[in-house]
């Protein structure tokens, strides 16, 4: 590639559109050539061990699975492989003869709607949040082939790049503390890997490894016709995009928690959660987190011998040092707690619950999503029987004794009107050695009408809950008992002050948060 064929590149009459500027974003990898309704991305002719583009067949092949693996979440921007001919001087797109080269045409979108330029302007929403969460989760679910016979599918695969960090970073450190703390993170790493060994294993073998994005970041979601589109997944190199759904959805949160949205990265991880139904995955996530973060610091320090500034070399040994410290977040001992709702359907439980997942990171579990998700069959009678009802709370309570055991406190959102359904829970709690709350939810009955009416018409709850179906709950309910009292907490709902007031309770209930 010579700079006489980019400089044909900027030419406006070299497009049959038309052009209103040019502009030309350089990566290490490639150029992306902006024209204003299209752009045209090309491939560096650079081998990096990781990534080999020195052949002309080879760029075209990447450019080809760009488009492929891009077009499963936005076809819509991802429109097609042209081929350059004609000559580096005097180039054709499109035209007859060999190529020369070739070109990925996507659908030009304002840079300032990237969700990484949305964040810096403080501009992100939890609503961004959500979208991100259902678009992942849906790639994951539906669009992500499993990799069931790849090689790369066994636990020897997913943690080899968990151990060529450490080899890579080592060697490029020369003060005594930060060997000390990569020291301890490769042990750490290691004895996390054989703990979780099994779990690997299990992962590999229920299909969680996929052909997956690879490189989610804020930097690559973008706010289109006002929806989230994710693009620019891992085209070149299969290790790094054939991977654990979990690693993939882990990345997204290590990113959110670098930038300080650690309210945004728990509400991310409980709806990814909630839609996916993966929550065998908690154990690895913080493994996962950890490596991802590494990842990034040892890109960091790729850079700090390519620097003759001093100042430049602190800037990005600072920056190594930053995403060390958040892996290292990553292995402290957790200490989880169980924490339950308790209070009529349309009270505000869930907005309770929410107020826990996103301000103390406790993993969400709604009876109205499980109770689908198991039972999702069966008429709206069947689903809701005093039979079905039982074994959705057994079902919460496996699936919060896992969690627990994982690490991650959890806040389980159903009404628990009853004694014995609380009994049980406070029995998960005791099994599994963590302290357990009440979260008595209570609001004017006038109220609680108004926000089921407003929630039917939002057609979005998973709740099926009618006002026949509240009454009844009323009238059949077994008030929080007086041996329940020392761990319960009384919540009016109908004052959002109450939510904070609870986060301070809590805080000072379990130190350890």
């Amino acid at each position: 590639m010579t700079q006489v064929l980019l400089d044909a590149l900027r030419r406006p009459d070299f497009y049959p559109h038309p052009v209103s500027s040019i502009q030309i974003i350089e990566t290490h990898i490639s150029w992306v050539i902006l024209t204003g309704p299209y752009a045209y991305k090309m491939k560096k002719p650079v081998n990096f061990g990781f990534l080999d583009f020195t052949t002309l067949e080879a760029r075209r092949y990447f450019c080809e699975q760009e488009l492929q693996l891009n077009q499963r979440m936005a076809p819509e921007l991802y429109l097609a492989v042209l081929p350059v001919t004609g000559t580096e001087q005097n180039p054709v797109l499109d035209g007859v003869g060999a190529p020369i080269e070739y070109l990925v045409k996507m659908r030009e979108f304002p840079q300032q709607q990237l969700l990484a330029q949305v964040q810096a302007r403080g501009a992100l929403t939890a609503a961004h949040i959500d979208a991100l969460a259902q678009q992942i989760s849906h790639f994951h679910n539906s669009l992500a082939p499993v990799a069931a016979e790849h090689e790369l599918n066994r636990p020897q695969a997913i943690v080899a790049p968990m151990y060529q960090n450490f080899e890579q970073i080592r060697p490029l450190l020369q003060e005594a503390q930060d060997l000390q703390q990569l020291e301890a993170l490769s042990q750490w790493t290691e004895s996390s890997i054989q703990r979780l060994w099994p779990v690997l294993e299990q992962r590999c073998q229920q299909g969680m490894v996929r052909a997956c994005h690879g490189d989610l970041h804020l930097g690559n979601a973008v706010l289109l016709d006002d929806r989230v589109v994710l693009f620019d997944c891992i085209e070149f190199n299969e290790p790094f995009r054939i991977i654990d759904i979990a690693s993939d959805a882990a990345f997204l949160v290590m990113d959110l928690e670098d930038r300080g949205l650690t309210v945004q990265a728990n509400r991310f991880i409980n709806a990814w959660l909630e839609q996916t139904g993966d929550y065998a995955a908690l154990p690895v996530l913080n493994l996962y987190k950890a490596y991802r973060a590494l990842v990034r610091a040892k890109v960091s320090l790729f850079c700090l011998y390519q620097e003759q500034d001093e100042a430049q070399r602190l800037a990005v040994l600072n920056q190594y040092r930053a995403y060390a410290q958040l892996a290292e977040s990553y292995s402290r001992i957790p200490y989880p707690f169980l924490a339950i709702t308790c209070g009529i359907s349309a009270v505000g439980k869930s907005s309770v619950a929410l107020q826990l997942v996103e301000d103390l990171g406790a993993i969400r579990l709604r009876s109205d999503v499980e109770r689908k998700r198991v039972f999702g069959a069966l008429t709206a009678e069947q689903l809701y029987s005093a039979q079905t009802t039982e074994q959705t709370y057994q079902h919460l309570h496996q699936l919060a004794t896992q969690i627990l055991t994982a690490g991650f406190s959890v806040v389980l959102d159903a009404t628990y009107l009853k004694l014995a359904q609380r009994q049980a829970a406070a029995e998960v709690a005791e099994g599994t050695g963590v302290p357990f709350v009440i979260l008595d939810c209570h609001a004017p009955e006038a109220l609680v009408a108004q926000w089921l009416a407003e929630r039917q018409a939002q057609g979005v709850d998973p709740s099926d809950a009618t006002l026949d179906v509240i009454k009844a709950q009323q009238a059949n309910r077994e008030p929080i008992t007086a041996a329940e009292l020392p761990y319960s907490l009384s919540i009016d709902t109908q004052h959002s002050n109450h939510f904070d007031e609870l986060i301070v309770s809590l805080r000072r209930r379990f130190p350890g948060l």
